[in-house]
């Protein structure tokens, strides 16, 4: 849960918030002129993912501000060349739009994904929700915060024990057909857990794990590294993670890929015994 808090004093955060603020008013009057109907561009990317009008100019915003911000360190972003990665020991890590398919289906639960990368370690998050005015942000070694950009409100992380010790929050992408997530979760639900499915999309659910709304957020399928960077940090920050599905934390800019295998996200080393449990009895690795 978070509780009011004072602004930070922190000079990276405080050149950074009028930054996402500007961003994330960028990303939501986009997704307005796209729910009324307005002309609006949408692609295929050779992946055969869309990319939309908003995806670039968010993106576009933020790489130019970032570079305002910390002129060295380069911008490794799903909208743009990142072909030089590799020579990069520091950088940062950007998905414009985290969620084009939902804003596409016209959900509200798309983000702005943005982290900062050292020697493969994600060591500070930030993800956006346009359509709550609010952000989560923080450094991996303290608990983090969220500020609502309506309200000018700042509010800090605090671990409450408050849970049901047999109840399980789940969870999952919308309309998830793959059965070994039924699988996965009857085997849960074996040991003794009731399972609450909760279902939301892109890295929204992240923000639903610091909320106490998802417990554990399992993937089997392909993602990529600014799908997974700013979420992974703000978990571990709290005493949670994400882990491969043989239980090591992702690392970033480091593989020929910037593709992930699936993943286990979880809110305590606790819920993490378990879904390893439950992954070895149904016997799925990367």
């Amino acid at each position: 849960m978070f509780i009011k808090t004072h602004a930070p004093q922190d000079a990276l955060i405080t050149q950074l918030l009028p930054v996402l603020q500007q961003a994330s008013q960028i990303l939501f009057e986009e997704y307005q002129s796209y729910t009324a109907g307005s002309e609006f561009n949408i692609h295929q990317k050779s992946d055969q993912s869309p990319v939309t009008q908003a995806d670039l100019k968010v993106n576009d915003f933020l790489i130019k501000a970032l570079a305002k911000i910390q002129p060295v360190y380069p911008v490794l972003s799903e909208e743009s060349d990142n072909s030089d990665r590799h020579e990069w020991s520091t950088c940062w890590m950007l998905d414009p739009l985290d969620g084009t398919k939902e804003f596409i289906h016209e959900r509200d639960e798309f983000t702005i994904n943005l982290s900062l990368i050292k020697k493969t370690k994600t060591i500070f998050s930030v993800i956006v929700v346009p359509c709550e005015q609010q952000v989560y942000l923080g450094y991996i070694n303290e608990l983090p915060y969220k500020y609502q950009f309506n309200h000018g409100q700042w509010w800090r992380y605090q671990t409450v024990e408050n849970r049901k010790p047999h109840e399980l929050q789940v969870g999952l992408s919308h309309n998830s057909k793959n059965p070994k997530y039924k699988q996965f979760i009857e085997y849960i639900e074996r040991d003794d857990h009731t399972v609450i499915r909760r279902e939301a999309g892109s890295a929204y659910k992240f923000c639903m794990m610091l909320e106490d709304e998802i417990d554990l957020y399992p993937r089997f399928h392909p993602t990529s590294e600014w799908d997974t960077s700013a979420g992974q940090g703000l978990l571990e920050s709290i005493g949670g993670g994400l882990i491969t599905l043989s239980g090591k934390p992702f690392e970033y800019n480091k593989r020929d890929t910037v593709l992930n295998e699936g993943f286990l996200a979880f809110t305590t080393p606790e819920i993490k015994q378990l879904a390893l449990n439950a992954l070895k009895q149904l016997q799925i690795t990367d």
